[in-house]
């Protein structure tokens, strides 16, 4: 490791977001009432664009908080503003938070986003722009997706589609342009411009039918349109393949991840793409690890891909509540450090770590 930072949280987190000022969020999904909503700053170390030495300071600091009285399966900072949206059964509803101001510590809830024949519906997907406004894609089935302005709660667009399919992943590619996944593994494209047309979702290969299928949006080059941001999607089986979102319905490469079994569940499944290293991605929620993969040597072979990098570090942090070994929960980059990620696991650990760059690879 070039660096690793630890911080042991009071309760299993299934996911972290970055926000104004490279501060940190972390949320609880316990079934009972209680789950937290921090805030926390990270190291000093973790603040400054250069490494600067030895640091005394190594802890996590948590700002501010609140407490949600509903498991909290997906948080979102809204861009621009204070303002979190979180979601999280027993139906497809989301929550507004206000972030508190530098006089306060608390994480306040504000109001409540419904949606129509929410009740019974999986927890909803979700993501943040403030392009034009500040706006919440969300939704649990392709029938149910909408743009919500947040703080109006004025509905912007309604998906024209009939169907049940569950989502497992939602993007915006620009202030225009939406990206559906299904659990299945289907992507969609959808505008907010065009209300009325009907989505379709490309299929994915015979051979993978049966997984359950996450999404992760790249970034694209600077200055390039949206059809040129990378995509990759991961299965239940441990399947990557990237996708050219002008041919939705073709590979551009694939390759199968090194996991010790398929995960029964899917609930943690995780890719995620490298803001600051091409091709490079990071894939978690089969065990206790985060594996690092560079994708620009994949074929449409669909072999065992090497790591360029494993964490291991939670996997020796013990056992979680359940008695059963550290699961990574969520895993996610900084937003400028190229090798920084942030990752956090089942028992409650929260690790920040640095791999040493290997000669020859990024």
């Amino acid at each position: 490791y070039q660096d690793l930072h630890t911080f042991e949280l009071q309760a299993p987190t299934r996911l972290i977001e970055w926000g104004r000022g490279n501060r940190v969020c972390v949320a609880g999904y316990g079934q009972s009432g209680g789950n937290e909503i921090l805030q926390l700053l990270p190291p000093p170390t973790l603040q400054v664009k250069e490494t600067q030495g030895l640091c005394p300071e190594r802890d996590f600091k948590v700002e501010c908080g609140g407490f949600s009285d509903r498991p909290v399966y997906s948080l979102k900072y809204v861009p621009d503003t204070s303002l979190l949206v979180t979601s999280g059964p027993p139906d497809s509803s989301l929550q507004v938070w206000q972030v508190s101001a530098e006089d306060s510590d608390v994480i306040k809830s504000l109001s409540a986003i419904p949606t129509e024949n929410g009740a019974g519906q999986p927890w909803a997907k979700m993501a943040t722009i403030s392009a034009r406004a500040p706006w919440v894609l969300h939704g649990s089935r392709l029938a149910s997706v909408q743009v919500t302005e947040v703080e109006s709660r004025k509905k912007v667009y309604t998906a024209a589609s009939g169907s049940s399919e569950e989502l497992s992943g939602l993007a915006f590619l620009d202030c225009n342009t939406l990206l559906l996944c299904c659990a299945k593994g289907q992507l969609c494209l959808a505008d907010v411009r065009q209300p009325q047309s009907p989505l379709e979702a490309a299929s994915v290969p015979s051979a993978l039918c049966g997984e359950r299928w996450c999404m992760g949006v790249g970034r694209g080059p600077q200055g390039s349109d949206s059809s040129s941001q990378p995509v990759a999607r991961l299965s239940s089986g441990g399947h990557l393949t990237l996708t050219d979102l002008r041919r939705t319905s073709e590979s551009l490469a694939s390759a199968r991840c090194r996991v010790p079994s398929p995960a029964s569940g899917a609930e943690f499944l995780c890719v995620s793409w490298a803001p600051a290293l091409e091709g490079c991605l990071a894939v978690s929620g089969f065990d206790g690890t985060v594996h690092v993969y560079d994708t620009r040597s994949w074929d449409g072979s669909g072999g065992e891909a090497e790591p360029i990098f494993v964490h291991k570090g939670h996997a020796f942090g013990g056992w979680d509540s359940g008695g059963s070994p550290p699961l990574v929960t969520a895993h996610t980059w900084h937003p400028q450090k190229p090798r920084t990620l942030l990752s956090a696991a089942s028992d409650g650990s929260l690790h920040v770590w640095d791999w040493v760059q290997s000669c020859g690879k990024f």
